[in-house]
């Protein structure tokens, strides 16, 4: 029998990542004489990859550049970001407990994020807790990222799991849009990154912490709450 498998995004649900991300950003735009984005700011801007981080504190700067000079920002941004990955980045509090206590009743795990996936399996290493994951898949792993569905699924596949016994765990919108679309249930935090709260965007479930992801869990079996896929674009 398929264990049960738990996907997780990344930044803004595994971890809180907008201390580095943020700093690299502003480095970044300051290497151009632009103007640094404000923290919070910032923070908001997180969670469809660094290229679109890139590309939204510079529209906030009102510049508009060549594809080609954003496509060498875009490497910059990684290079200092991979150099300084967890120079402030930490998990949230309750992620470890959570992975034990899921661990110790058959369940596997595996990431599915849109931040590049060499980026991701540094952080992770670096938070120390890369090797509880089956796969770590990130924007590039695939053809396709979320909210593509293929995308969530693929890293379902690729873990050795099955779409029937799998849940999302994310904090946005596209996570949510993208489980949706596959018909994953998904279970949402609310201290991630989401321009608006992210139970507006009607998850199967909310928590505020990782302590209740288990009765979270529970609650989504018992009720059988799980979405209709929908076709693939």
């Amino acid at each position: 029998m398929t264990a049960p498998l738990l996907v997780f995004d990344l930044d803004g649900t595994l971890a809180e990542t907008a201390p580095d991300l943020a700093a690299t950003l502003n480095v970044i735009l300051a290497r151009e004489g632009l103007q640094p984005v404000p923290y919070e700011t910032a923070r908001k801007m997180i969670g469809g990859g660094a290229r679109l981080m890139i590309e939204r504190g510079l529209a906030r700067n009102g510049a508009r550049l060549p594809e080609e000079k954003v496509d060498r920002l875009f490497d910059d941004f990684l290079a200092y970001y991979e150099a300084h990955i967890a120079d402030a980045s930490t998990l949230y509090p309750g992620v470890v407990a959570a992975l034990d206590r899921f661990e110790e009743a058959g369940w596997r795990f595996a990431v599915c994020t849109n931040k590049i996936e060499q980026a991701s399996i540094l952080l992770l290493k670096a938070l120390g807790i890369a090797d509880r994951f089956a796969v770590i898949c990130g924007k590039e792993t695939f053809p396709v990222s979320k909210p593509d569905q293929r995308a969530l699924l693929m890293a379902i596949e690729k873990a050795g799991g099955r779409h029937e016994n799998a849940i999302m765990v994310g904090d946005s919108k596209v996570d949510v849009e993208t489980a949706r679309n596959a018909g994953v249930p998904i279970i949402a935090v609310d201290f991630g990154y989401t321009d608006e709260p992210v139970a507006t965007y009607k998850p199967n479930r909310v928590i505020s912490h990782f302590d209740d992801l288990w009765d979270a869990v529970a609650d989504i079996h018992r009720e059988g709450d799980r979405p209709r896929a929908r076709p693939a674009p």
